[in-house]
């Protein structure tokens, strides 16, 4: 069995919509997309905590929209591109990739099947897969599904030291209940504070 795990980028108010480019996900007017770079152009040490959670990665959960975002970079990008770059790419053209959709029928990215059934099919997925974990990234109204079906093992979160007001938030009105236990904490130097999180085994 593998364990589905949700890692984000978000603000302090909740946000994790567009976090690296400004054209990034517009959906609902957004304009402040990029705010991510905007705080601070390099962070060496989370940059090392990104590649030591992404070596554990054996498949991309994602929902339409995150995915159509992907497509549009990491199916494309070079797999000869130096460092880490190359070597994530080489990793996501690779490993399996499900969507979850409702109108993709002909998924253009090598390795992707369409989940229509997300509750179940994902429950599947979860006990049968061996290779890995099953990683989440963005897909706010995804990760509600997941949660509102006990499906998501653990959340890493990189939480900004910033508000933005607007956008769409993991957990927006309406997430079902949740509780967690808090397992490490990491402040960084550049102000961003890495925070995991497991889903709570109390009553």
């Amino acid at each position: 069995m593998s364990e589905i795990v949700v890692q984000e980028f978000v603000t302090l108010d909740g946000v994790i919509q567009g976090p690296g480019m400004f054209e990034e996900d517009r959906d609902g007017g957004f304009a402040l997309g990029g705010w991510q770079s905007r705080h601070r152009d390099d962070d060496p040490e989370l940059d090392a905590i990104i590649q030591d959670w992404e070596s554990r990665t054996g498949a991309l959960l994602l929902g339409r929209r995150t995915y159509d975002i992907w497509l549009g970079a990491w199916a494309v990008w070079s797999e000869d591109a130096e460092g880490f770059l190359g070597e994530q790419t080489r990793r996501y053209n690779r490993i399996p990739k499900y969507v979850a959709s409702t109108t993709l029928t002909d998924p253009t990215w090598r390795n992707t099947r369409v989940l229509r059934d997300v509750p179940g099919e994902v429950a599947r997925l979860r006990a049968e897969h061996r290779d890995g974990e099953i990683r989440v990234w963005g897909s706010s109204r995804l990760v509600a599904i997941l949660a509102a079906h006990d499906l998501v093992d653990e959340y890493r979160l990189a939480v900004y030291p910033i508000v933005l007001g607007t956008g769409k938030r993991l957990f927006a009105d309406g997430f079902p209940l949740s509780r967690f236990e808090r397992g490490e904490v990491r402040p960084l130097g550049s102000g961003v504070t890495v925070t995991t999180y497991r889903r709570s085994t109390a009553g």
